[in-house]
């Protein structure tokens, strides 16, 4: 008995990701600027694929100082 609980207690939490699904990253682009006032900008570019097919677009800037 106690080992039919553990399996089905394993099958339960392996079961889980493969019914969500994850997202699948399909690009992704990093741009670096630096200007001559010493500021770094840095943008990112990420597109992923959900399992129902559907294109998500991220993009992501930061901006830092480098003070001496």
């Amino acid at each position: 008995m106690r080992y039919i609980a553990s399996c089905l207690l394993a099958a339960s939490l392996l079961g889980a990701p493969v019914l969500v699904g994850c997202d699948r990253e399909v690009s992704h682009e990093e741009t670096v600027k630096s200007s001559t006032d010493g500021t770094v900008k840095t943008q990112e570019k990420t597109v992923t694929q959900n399992p129902d097919g559907t294109l998500n677009q991220t993009t992501e800037t930061k901006k830092t100082t480098n003070n001496p």
